[in-house]
């Protein structure tokens, strides 16, 4: 989750006509489930007495929720849930997906008011500052980055990875969904992804994609990876649904992916991916629409926090 720096992002991106925004509501996506999660990070926070709540008491109040730092909004349904469990309302003033540049507006945005008792809006105050500041700031690589790839003309999908945060996972892929791409396989349960290890251990492509299809049936999709053309064309010709050409350099995977294309055009559909490399300065070099899906963990690993704050009314 570090900080670092990296060159701002546009102040007039549109919502990319990618983004899962434009057909309902993120919020619908989210499990049952992920209430447990932030009282799960409430308890971390407060593990005993609260002993600053002590000091500032119960009586209601306002607090301005202000964004310090440009970046795409995005974590709302877990903020509001932070504080629902507090007994707070939170009145939203800007939309999630919407991109924020404070520097047009005296460099705070208001962003949202929260009510509530004062001791559980410090309780809140933490978790879902920092709820909110991670996914905004992978939502806002990834608008980032789908802008660079699309204006370098790449028409296919732009994917994050499985190399998330554990225990943090479902708030860093919503992120991806708020910035506009694909989420890529969640878990090791939504898609059978074959690596260098899955093949290495049952002995070849062939026998690893057997054995996955024994199981996995006609509703999971398979992927292998794979270091070159030759085991691309095993992995195809055993029944996989996608290939990763895995660490190619530019030239290569060109060169792979469209020799791939021509070999197996009209005998077997196969999806072409590339994963690894991909940064904000090779973007141009990188793009090839041989390659059907780009996987990156560039939009989500190391990237900045979009900087909010919360300041009760005085």
């Amino acid at each position: 989750m570090a900080s670092t720096e990296s060159a701002p992002l546009p102040t007039d991106l549109p919502l990319p006509t990618d983004a899962s925004l434009s057909h309902g509501s993120l919020a619908d996506l989210l499990p049952s489930h992920f209430t447990t999660d932030i009282t799960q990070w409430l308890a971390e926070d407060t593990p005993s007495f609260d002993y600053g709540g002590f000091v500032v008491g119960s009586s209601p109040r306002t607090a301005q929720l202000l964004c310090k730092s440009a970046g795409v909004l995005a974590g709302v349904p877990f903020f509001d849930e932070v504080f629902r469990q507090l007994d707070c309302t939170v009145e939203w003033h800007h939309a999630e997906g919407e991109f924020l540049d404070p520097a047009k507006s005296g460099g705070k945005i208001k962003v949202a008011t929260v009510k509530g008792p004062t001791r559980k809006l410090l309780l809140g105050e933490r978790v879902a500052l920092n709820t909110l500041a991670r996914c905004s700031g992978v939502a806002s690589k990834s608008r980032k980055m789908l802008e660079l790839v699309r204006g370098a003309g790449y028409k296919g999908v732009l994917a994050g990875t499985r190399k998330t945060t554990p225990g943090f996972r479902l708030v860093e892929k919503y992120g991806m969904l708020v910035g506009g791409i694909d989420g890529h396989r969640h878990d090791l349960s939504s898609m059978i992804m074959l690596k260098d290890n899955h093949i290495w251990a049952k002995g070849s492509i062939t026998n690893a994609v057997k054995a996955a299809r024994a199981v996995g049936g006609f509703a999971l999709k398979i992927e292998v990876e794979v270091q070159t053309e030759t085991d691309a064309d095993e992995a195809i010709a055993a029944g996989a649904d996608v290939v990763m050409l895995d660490n190619f350099d530019g030239e290569g995977l060109k060169v792979a992916a469209r020799s791939l294309k021509e070999r197996w055009h009209g005998k077997r559909q196969v999806l072409l991916e590339s994963s690894g490399g991909l940064t904000e300065a090779n973007v141009k070099e990188y793009i090839n629409n041989d390659i059907d899906i780009i996987s990156t963990s560039a939009v989500h690993q190391g990237v900045p926090h979009v900087d909010f704050s919360l300041k009760i009314d005085h």
